[in-house]
């Protein structure tokens, strides 16, 4: 489990349990026992479980102690805390819709093979006013096939997540992908958490044949990334894929231009360059996509100026503009902006970590030379997808000695690139 976020509370494992403990009506304003519920994820022990487990049985009813609850349910979920099964299987039963869909994630992600606890959660699909989709999602994750036909009747639910899941869902119980199509249309759904969630029903499904859509999906490159290399994982795994096969569809995704994508908003007639600049702080990134697309378009020769004040200002401290501006200045290939792009590259703050592969591809658009001691650098790295964009940009500015030193890497995507490269050479 990647756990770089979750340590952002100074807080000890004694000092999370205490305040944990706390009945909610004797709680500070400055305390938090929700962040305490959060914080012991950090602490996979005997102690920190069984005060999560205690939390969930303190029963008041106030709001502030039902999202405690829902909480110390997630995080037992992030924990794979078997022991925990018994108090998160009476959850299911809860008042509470989001308790219940909490409880039902949590079993997904802890595991079990108990029947009584698996149709208790089939038997949810029968209840009005539930989140089906996380249900049918754990069902089929546990391979609980006495719930295949229950499944089958959300195929055609109204809302499209719901019935991608369960149409992926009798995909993989029967080995019907008759249906799969229906999931990958979603890939050019306006909502991105459809967008998003039907990248996951692709990979659920091991539905090869959805990768070079994946790669087009205007989703953040880390859903796609995401997508492909699990895809390829288990493709390869099987001997249904080959590094070649996936090779463009992975690189195309870690270069991400908007021209290799397939956006799904579009404007009436080209907005000014302020609006677009703001439309890179979208939480939807197949906005920001198409804001930059229209700037590269239309505005290449305004936009630096623009970019450096956004940047300045804003985007600085938010890491999605941020991105989003770096890969614009390689796009643009505006040469003062390699300073800026060089510190993007060394950023080591865990939220700024895809802006640090899209500085190298950034500086290889810049044709700039002198980035390559630094670059070589980021070979050190255990961020694969940093690690991959800088040998494609290493490459790109002529250098191609980074692959020998690759070769016994720790990542099998990194160790087949440098294979592929080298037999080239060869």
């Amino acid at each position: 489990m990647d756990k770089r976020f979750f340590n952002f509370f100074n807080l000890t494992e004694d000092q999370a349990i205490a305040l944990l403990d706390t009945p909610q009506d004797q709680i500070s304003e400055d305390d938090s026992r929700y962040i305490a519920a959060s914080h012991l994820v950090n602490f996979p022990t005997e102690r920190s479980i069984a005060a999560l487990i205690r939390a969930i049985q303190q029963t008041d009813p106030v709001m502030e102690n039902r999202i405690v609850r829902r909480k110390s349910v997630e995080t037992l979920g992030r924990l794979e805390a078997v022991q925990a099964l018994p108090v998160i299987h009476t959850c299911l039963s809860d008042d509470d819709c989001y308790m219940v869909e909490n409880a039902v994630w949590a079993i997904g992600e802890i595991g079990t093979q108990n029947a009584a606890i698996l149709e208790t959660v089939a038997q949810l699909l029968d209840k009005p006013g539930q989140t089906y989709r996380v249900i049918i999602h754990t069902l089929t994750k546990l391979n609980y096939e006495p719930a295949v036909e229950r499944i089958r009747r959300f195929t055609h639910d109204a809302d499209l997540p719901t019935a991608s899941a369960a149409i992926t869902a009798i995909c993989r119980f029967t080995g019907d992908y008759a249906q799969m199509g229906q999931v990958v249309e979603m890939l050019q759904h306006t909502n991105v958490l459809a967008r998003r969630l039907s990248i996951q029903d692709l990979i659920d499904a091991r539905y090869y044949d959805a990768i070079p859509n994946i790669a087009r999906c205007p989703v953040s490159l880390v859903f796609r990334l995401r997508g492909i290399r699990m895809l390829a994982e288990e493709g390869l795994s099987t001997g249904a894929l080959t590094f070649d096969t996936i090779r463009p569809y992975l690189e195309q995704s870690l270069r991400d231009h908007p021209s290799d994508l397939d956006l799904v908003h579009a404007y009436d007639q080209p907005p000014a360059l302020p609006f677009l600049i703001q439309e890179l702080y979208e939480t939807d990134f197949g906005r920001c996509y198409l804001a930059t697309q229209t700037i590269l378009e239309h505005y290449s020769e305004a936009a630096p100026a623009a970019l450096f004040d956004t940047y300045a200002q804003e985007a600085t401290n938010d890491y999605g503009a941020h991105f989003h501006v770096v890969k614009l200045f390689g796009w643009l290939k505006h040469a003062p902006a390699y300073d800026l792009l060089m510190e993007a590259l060394q950023n080591k703050q865990p939220q700024f970590q895809k802006s640090r592969a899209a500085a190298a591809i950034a500086l290889a658009e810049l044709g700039d030379s002198r980035a390559i001691p630094a670059l070589r650098t980021c070979l050190e790295t255990k961020i694969w997808d940093l690690k991959y964009a800088t040998l494609i940009a290493l490459e790109q500015l002529g250098d191609t000695t980074g692959y020998t030193a690759v070769t016994d890497d720790d990542d099998w995507l990194i160790r087949a690139k440098a294979d592929s490269k080298l037999a080239i050479a060869r």
